[in-house]
């Protein structure tokens, strides 16, 4: 994972958010944009001007120019257009260059192999984060059709499946599984309803993951969160497959971000996938699920029924 832009009205709400409770480096290159770092990519967290409030793309940084057309032509073997976006589009972005298409759900998903570095000092109140080669973060996604998402991601970027798992959240039924590029346990995730297949998110993403480099990064971005009141979707819990020791709180947008520190790292000769029950060993205690909520949500199940989920699936050359 390369790159995250989000689009909203709130960037000042969003540049504090950042800044003093997440503890990233801001910067505001313009008035209309709100621009993130953690490590010496340029960009990686970008916010611009826009009525969305929701994840509008996000970025796949491939290892060469091989990697880049290989890609391309197994997208465009399955009749998916791919486009290469613009100099000022680059730029917003911290790449020298971009291709993009309309991925599972309509989610504009773009590849790069470029990223602009940046060797101005990083001004953030955390120590730092997890990049290098197993990239940004992680993204997890809810979807009425996990079977054909996973097989997007498998078969055009090489995905492998590391593990699931099964649950019961608010009534619900899920079965989330969990994908990996490369040493991260997951840079994709999908959830999904058992049975009768729903969406209860407005959001395109339900939450973005942030690696802090050391406990204490991630004690004391959650004690600033709660200070400064942004919203605790779930308080510090730790999860079963990757034993990462998180907390999820809700961005000025609406989706979630999630920081963790110390997850397990794949080793790709030893590893065998496993099917959990329960997505947390403990804590994760929601504290957003009130009776607003829970009526928005299950308004939001009952549209979702309506109105179908765009799907790529297999080879429609």
């Amino acid at each position: 994972m390369g790159y995250l832009l989000a689009e909203s009205n709130r960037l000042d709400e969003w540049a504090t958010f950042a800044a003093q409770g997440l503890g990233l480096h801001v910067d505001v290159p313009r008035r209309d944009v709100v621009a993130c770092r953690i490590d010496a990519h340029q960009r990686r967290l970008i916010v611009r001007e826009g009525p969305a409030e929701d994840v509008i793309a996000i970025g796949w940084q491939l290892s060469d120019a091989a990697a880049l057309q290989l890609a391309i032509a197994r997208l465009s073997a399955r009749g998916i257009r791919v486009q290469e976006g613009n100099t000022a589009e680059a730029a917003l972005r911290g790449v020298d260059r971009f291709w993009f298409f309309a991925g599972p759900k309509k989610l504009r998903t773009e590849i790069f192999t470029a990223p602009v570095i940046s060797n101005l000092p990083l001004e953030m109140k955390a120590s730092g984060f997890v990049t290098d080669a197993a990239g940004m973060g992680h993204v997890a996604v809810t979807t009425r059709h996990p079977e054909a998402m996973q097989a997007f991601w498998k078969e055009i970027f090489d995905a492998r499946l590391s593990d699931e798992i099964e649950d019961k959240i608010d009534g619900l039924d899920l079965d989330f599984a969990f994908l990996r590029f490369n040493e991260r346990h997951h840079s994709f995730a999908t959830a999904s309803t058992r049975g009768i297949r729903l969406n209860p998110l407005r959001t395109q993403i339900h939450h973005m993951n942030l690696q802090c480099a050391s406990l204490d990064d991630l004690t004391q971005a959650y004690l600033r969160c709660r200070v400064l009141g942004y919203p605790i979707a779930n308080a510090i819990g730790q999860h079963p497959n990757d034993r990462e020791l998180s907390f999820y709180v809700q961005t000025p947008s609406g989706f979630e971000i999630e920081l963790g520190w110390n997850p397990l790292v794949v080793d790709e000769q030893t590893w065998c996938p496993t099917t959990y029950r329960g997505i947390s060993l403990w804590g994760h205690r929601p504290e957003n699920l009130s009776l607003r909520v829970r009526l928005g949500r299950f308004r939001r199940c009952l549209i979702s029924l309506m109105q179908p989920e765009f799907t790529i699936r297999g080879d429609q050359s």
